[in-house]
């Protein structure tokens, strides 16, 4: 009875899909259209990060850098003997961030001339310069390296410039080498007397 009231003049409201079969297929591809959509994007951005060929972004060594704790432990057996560092690693290990290139105001490595009125200052002065720390360069006493390490880098850098400073000894040796020369002179003093009263008679 509703069809009969339309007028000649009025359009049908008909939707697009007309039989079963067309609402099965429109059905159908509203689930996987947006499916296809969402696998299609997931794949892009997973594999926009991933390296390019030719780098070496997937080696080994860059992943392990990557995955390293951001933290360390070293464990030192406090009995162990100590082995002192030489001037020269010294110098590499900490002295040449600044004193390679002459950074921050600091004497160059090997330029003579900026280190000579450093070196009439004396060896002691220079030391205490470093391990207390002068202008820029911060204190160095108390790091890494003992007093004794810093005196040997102070005495290599200073050599290299012109110096000539003896480089410091080891306690240890220092000690070790007073008592061999003091056991010397102990036979040198009592043949002395031994000497002396032969002399006499």
């Amino acid at each position: 009875m509703s069809d009969a009231s339309h007028t000649p003049g009025e359009e049908t409201h008909e939707g697009p899909i007309k039989t079963p079969r067309q609402l099965i297929v429109a059905v159908v591809f509203s689930f996987i259209i947006p499916v296809l959509v969402i696998v299609l994007l997931a794949m892009f951005v997973t594999t926009s990060n991933k390296p390019v060929a030719g780098s070496d972004g997937l080696d080994e060594k860059a992943i392990l850098a990557r995955i390293q704790p951001l933290a360390k432990v070293v464990v030192k057996d406090a009995s162990a003997p100590v082995v002192l560092k030489t001037g020269e690693e010294v110098y590499t290990g900490r002295c040449a961030a600044c004193h390679a290139g002459g950074l921050a105001g600091s004497p160059k490595f090997g330029d003579t001339a900026a280190w000579a009125p450093r070196i009439q200052q004396g060896y002691d002065t220079l030391l205490t310069s470093a391990l207390k720390g002068k202008n820029a360069m911060g204190a160095q006493g108390g790091g890494d390296y003992s007093d004794l390490e810093i005196g040997r880098a102070v005495v290599y850098m200073t050599n290299k410039s012109g110096a000539q400073f003896a480089e410091p000894k080891a306690p240890e040796a220092a000690a070790s080498g007073a008592s061999a020369a003091a056991s010397a002179s102990a036979p040198a003093a009592e043949a002395a007397p031994a000497a002396a009263m032969a002399a006499s008679k």
